[in-house]
C-alpha cells in the first residue's frame, strides 16, 4: 500500500537548491499532503549535461526505494532523469518537472518560451519536446549563460533572466514562460511582473500534479491503490 507523503527528488547535491524547492511549494502545503523534498548527495552540485543528468538515475531510484512513506513522486531536475525508470520500479504517481511544466504552459499560453540556465542545457530539452510533440508550441528556448550555483546570486541571474524572459517575448513570440531549471523558484513573481507573461515555475507545476494524482488515486499503471 502507498504512503501519505509526495517525496520531491533534487538529484543534484546542492541543498541551496532543494531548500529553493522547499520554499516553492509552500503555497502547496494547504491541501494537506506532507511534502518532502530530498537532495541527492551522490548528485552533481548541478546538473548542467546529458551526462550528468544520466549518472544520477542509479542512485535516485536507490533513494526513491527507500522511502517507505511515499504517496508519490516528483523528479526535481528540469530534464526528468530516470522519469520512466522510476515509473517502471513503481506503481505511484511520478511527475518530472519539465514534462508538468511544458503541460500547464500548454493550459496558459498558445506559445511557451524557456529559460534555459547553459546552452548545453538546450539539446537536452529539444530531445524533450520532440518526443512530447509540443514543438510546433514552442516559441523558442533561450540559456542564461549561468550555472547551477549562480542562480543563487541575485546579482548575476535576476537581471539576465528578465532580459532573457523580453527577448523570448518579443523575438520569439512567446506567450507564457517556463523557468528552465528547478534552482529559479525565487525568482518568478519578479519574472512576472517585469515581463506581463504569466510564468511556470516546474517544480510548483509538478507538485501540483502530482497531489492532484494523490488525491484522485490516478497513476501511469491504473491501478486504483497503487504501492
Amino acid at each position: 500500500m502507498s504512503g501519505d507523503t509526495l517525496i520531491v527528488i533534487n538529484p543534484n547535491a546542492s541543498q541551496t537548491v532543494t531548500n529553493g524547492i522547499k520554499l516553492a511549494l509552500d503555497p502547496l502545503r494547504k491541501f494537506g499532503t506532507p511534502i518532502r523534498c530530498l537532495t541527492l548527495s551522490e548528485g552533481p552540485q548541478g546538473i548542467e549535461n546529458q551526462r550528468q543528468a544520466d549518472l544520477t538515475i542509479a542512485p535516485m531510484l536507490r533513494m526513491a526505494a527507500r522511502q517507505k512513506d511515499a504517496a508519490g513522486y516528483v523528479i526535481a531536475c528540469f530534464g526528468d532523469p530516470g522519469l520512466h525508470a522510476l515509473r517502471d520500479q513503481t506503481a505511484l504517481p511520478v511527475v518530472g518537472i519539465q514534462e508538468a511544466a511544458v503541460m500547464t504552459a500548454l493550459t496558459l499560453g498558445q506559445r511557451f518560451g524557456v529559460i534555459a540556465i547553459l546552452p548545453a542545457s538546450i539539446p537536452r530539452h529539444m530531445r524533450a519536446f520532440g518526443a512530447m510533440g509540443v514543438h510546433d508550441r514552442l516559441a523558442g528556448d533561450r540559456a542564461l549563460g549561468l550555472t547551477v550555483a549562480d542562480l543563487a546570486d541575485p546579482d548575476k541571474s535576476l537581471k539576465a533572466m528578465i532580459t532573457t524572459g523580453k527577448r523570448l517575448r518579443d523575438d520569439d513570440g512567446a506567450d507564457v514562460l517556463i523557468m528552465g531549471c528547478a534552482g529559479m523558484a525565487h525568482y518568478r513573481e519578479t519574472l512576472a511582473h517585469e515581463t506581463g507573461l504569466p510564468v511556470v515555475e516546474p517544480c510548483q507545476a509538478a507538485a501540483a500534479m502530482a497531489l492532484t494524482q494523490i488525491a484522485l488515486s490516478l497513476n501511469h499503471t491504473g491501478a486504483a491503490n497503487a504501492g
